[in-house]
């Protein structure tokens, strides 16, 4: 009866940023240098940690592993978003839809899990400083990290395959610059309630464990800091976790506000924007700007890359 007095929506329009056309030509050039920039210094990050030996410890594993996936959270939304700024229709197709989606969901499920490894990391180091070798060891981060990918995946097409039970016959205006749940379920006119009960059942679970372990973690590494009698101590020790724990603060505000319960479309778009765009944006800069060892890989890397260039030149010559 629905598909007789409706017809199937197979794809569907992206509003986006439509309500500010005049600022099309200014909104592209921005989010452009926003996605090479971001691309360059995950990438860059992960080929960093790849090639250089030092970096092979737990910490830069897990760091080099969430780079790898806020480029995929980058890579899977910002191209489509920069077509739309100057396509004619918008359009994007059901298929093109899921695959968005996908993508999106595989990064932030592996980013999650990857904060909590990253802070459980942290707490080891801080709080059993003589046997993180034992209770971190390099085999356990490579395999801590595959979980996540596993994980990720797993919830991936959890999510993904119930998308595909619902009918779209309503409009196929997504107000929303990429195919999210939230949007796809308004314009559903099959009930999401399973959608819904899937969510309940494995999306807050992982939220609730990976904050859980981040909390613990920053609760123990803070009441090992102030024990500290070393001022350099505390200040080292500050210094180590406070990069993680803004990263942390950032992810885990912008995702609490944006699942929180409103029916108000005109909020997703701007906390959207902020987690999809500008932390993939920004981890990398903020875990290396204040972190010596790998402005000093990056030095090191530059200097070899010099040598290397001297001695074609003169070999040349």
């Amino acid at each position: 009866m629905m598909k007789a007095n409706h017809s199937l929506k197979t794809e569907f329009i992206l509003i986006g940023f439509t309500d500010h056309p005049e600022l099309k030509t200014l909104l592209f050039l921005v989010f452009s240098a926003i996605y090479l920039t971001t691309m360059v210094g995950n990438l860059g990050l992960v080929a960093l940690i790849y090639v250089e030996r030092r970096l092979h410890t737990p910490m830069y594993i897990f760091l080099g592993n969430l780079a790898l996936m806020d480029s995929c959270c980058s890579c899977a939304i910002t191209p489509k978003m920069l077509e739309n700024f100057f396509s004619v229709d918008r359009r994007i197709s059901l298929d093109e839809c899921m695959t968005q989606f996908y993508f999106l969901c595989l990064a932030e499920t592996a980013d999650c899990f990857l904060l909590a490894a990253m802070a459980y990391d942290r707490y080891v180091a801080i709080c059993n400083p003589l046997q993180y070798h034992t209770m971190m060891s390099k085999k356990l981060s490579i395999h801590m990290s595959i979980g996540t990918f596993i994980a990720g995946n797993l919830h991936s097409l959890i999510h993904t395959g119930c998308l595909l039970r619902l009918n779209f016959c309503k409009s196929n205006r997504i107000a929303h610059f990429f195919c999210d749940i939230l949007p796809l379920y308004r314009l559903s006119c099959t009930d999401p309630f399973i959608n819904e009960l899937m969510i309940y059942i494995f999306s807050m679970p992982i939220q609730v464990f990976t904050i859980s372990t981040v909390f613990i973690s920053y609760f123990c590494i803070l009441c090992t800091i102030f024990k500290m009698k070393s001022k350099d101590g505390r200040g080292k020790a500050f210094s180590t976790c406070g990069s993680h724990f803004l990263s942390v603060s950032i992810f885990y505000i912008c995702l609490l506000m944006y699942i929180g319960p409103s029916e108000d479309s005109n909020k997703d778009i701007p906390v959207a924007v902020f987690y999809t765009i500008i932390i993939p944006l920004l981890n990398p800069f903020i875990y290396s700007l204040r972190n010596k060892e790998v402005i000093n890989a990056v030095k090191k890397v530059m200097s070899t890359y010099n040598i290397l260039k001297n001695s074609s030149a003169s070999t040349t010559h």
